[in-house]
């Protein structure tokens, strides 16, 4: 815990954001964090709770009331070294993770909740510029070959726990950068790049071998799903290569909108929109890129991949941007008592939608219209729920002007061709079917094939890939070595 009567003296500071107008001019981060003085008035809100729900909350279980005490110590190296011991890549977590553990805080029942996020994101900033973040190579080396398939942050957990147990590590990803989603799915703007490039090199020093635009198995046909892979490897030559093989791509078939004009140009995936726009920030150059300059927007999905698209359709220089939810519109505050501590359903304003959005609930697409094969306008319904069914309201009709409409709905789950080329059974969804139990957690139906992260657990949080992959990881080292000295 942090100062015994803290939690009563300060109040909760939130990170700053610059200014609108000017980073809407650039993808760059835009959060101005905590310095260290704030930092240790928020880590002294951290009370005695007896029982911190907090780290349950947590996917990765961090022990957040130690980080929190010895910041409020200052003690910030031993802070670095509570939080990685559960944690590989706080400073992902600490930009886009919604934070399930404030929600859980004791502190949350009637008053604002610590600010653990903005600690934790702090820790992991200084830890970096102070060069306390150092590669960790094993001491021996095992022998064992493994190969983990998917370069996401589930992926990157597994892949550096396993070398650090000494294996021999290959990360194969289709893509011709490391990252999974959080490289070609989250702008620039909630996170920078050069975060995962940091680790790369981390990861190198440890050991792991990277293998960039190598697509394991294959794609179906007319796929939209981003591919920029330049060779190819069946999973039966992995299997015949490697020790273990540890499939971790992502949940990454979107999910779709089939009705009356779906096939008119204009029309995009989410995931079509995004990639391009971090490809170009990242210096490369691509043609026919989506572009939303001079268009009026519409975005169809109300989560964090709809936000995203907003933020980048207004860098672009939309004319309009507007954003659907066809889930009626959560209340401002949550009823505490009934959901402490568990996530509760509330509005929730990203910084994305402070730029500028026009959001819309409780409303359904019927048809999109267009002339010349282009999409002009949609046709849209007010919704309203009735017997556990969303049912459309009469004389709600009305028609939206659209050059552009992006579907962020979210995914269905995994690419089923990449699975069946292994052989691995799928669950009702679509998944890989895999337990996680500790006997045997993680594995599939195929001799020494394990899978995790989104692709078993369908689509999540990055602290939940990141939780994933380290427990697969122990499962993998138990299975090779028949124990494990890695953390659950």
């Amino acid at each position: 815990m942090g100062k015994v009567t803290g939690f009563m003296e300060y109040e909760r500071l939130e990170e700053g954001y610059k200014p609108v107008p000017e980073r809407l001019k650039h993808y760059k981060e835009f959060v101005v964090g905590l310095n260290e003085p704030q930092s240790k008035v928020q880590a002294a809100r951290c009370m005695d709770c007896g029982t911190p729900f907090c780290n349950s909350g947590c996917p990765v279980n961090n022990i957040i009331p130690d980080f929190n005490d010895l910041v409020y110590q200052g003690d910030w190296q031993n802070a670095i070294t509570v939080l990685h011991s559960t944690n590989n890549f706080p400073e992902f977590t600490g930009r886009i993770c919604p934070a399930p553990c404030e929600a859980a805080c004791t502190l949350n029942v009637n008053d604002d909740a610590v600010g653990i996020k903005s600690i934790e994101h702090a820790i992991i900033d200084r830890a970096w510029a102070e060069g306390w973040v150092q590669p960790q190579p094993p001491r021996h080396k095992t022998g064992k070959k493994i190969a983990v398939v998917g370069s996401g942050p589930a992926g990157m957990a597994a892949a550096q726990q396993l070398a650090r147990a000494g294996h021999d590590v290959t990360l194969f990803e289709k893509n011709d950068r490391v990252g999974g989603l959080l490289r070609y799915g989250i702008p620039d703007f909630k996170m920078e790049k050069s975060h995962i490039d940091l680790r790369v090199k981390q990861m190198e020093a440890e050991g792991v071998v990277f293998r960039t635009g190598v697509m394991v198995g294959t794609l179906p046909k007319g796929s939209k799903v981003t591919n920029w892979a330049k060779e190819t490897v069946t999973p039966e030559q992995l299997q015949k290569d490697f020790d273990a093989v540890l499939l971790t791509g992502g949940s990454e078939q979107s999910r779709d909108l089939p009705v009356p004009g779906r096939d008119l140009d204009g029309i995009h995936f989410a995931m079509e929109f995004l990639p391009q726009q971090n490809k170009v920030n990242a210096g490369d150059k691509l043609k026919g890129q989506l572009r939303a300059d001079g268009k009026h927007v519409i975005v169809i999905g109300g989560g964090d991949t709809g936000s995203d698209c907003v933020g980048t359709s207004n860098r672009h220089g939309a004319v309009s941007v507007t954003q659907f939810e066809v889930m009626p519109q959560p209340p401002e505050e949550e009823n505490k008592p009934l959901v402490w501590p568990y996530w509760p359903l509330k509005l929730r304003t990203s910084s994305s939608h402070e730029e500028g959005c026009v959001r819309e609930f409780a409303i359904s697409t019927k048809e999109f219209i267009g002339e010349k094969g282009k999409v002009t306008g949609l046709t849209t319904v007010h919704v309203e729920m009735k017997d556990g069914k969303l049912v459309e309201i009469p004389g709600t009709e009305k028609t939206y002007k659209a050059d552009m409409v992006l579907l962020a709905m979210g995914f269905v789950n995994p690419v089923a061709t990449i699975l069946d080329g292994f052989g691995v059974e799928k669950d009702a969804r679509g998944n890989a079917k895999a337990s996680t139990d500790f006997t045997g957690g993680y594995a599939t139906n195929v001799p020494k094939v394990f899978a995790a992260g989104d692709m078993r657990r369908r689509q999540s949080l990055v602290v939940w890939a990141i939780r994933e992959g380290r427990q697969a990881a122990r499962a993998v080292d138990e299975f090779l070595m028949g124990f494990s000295d890695l953390p659950r």
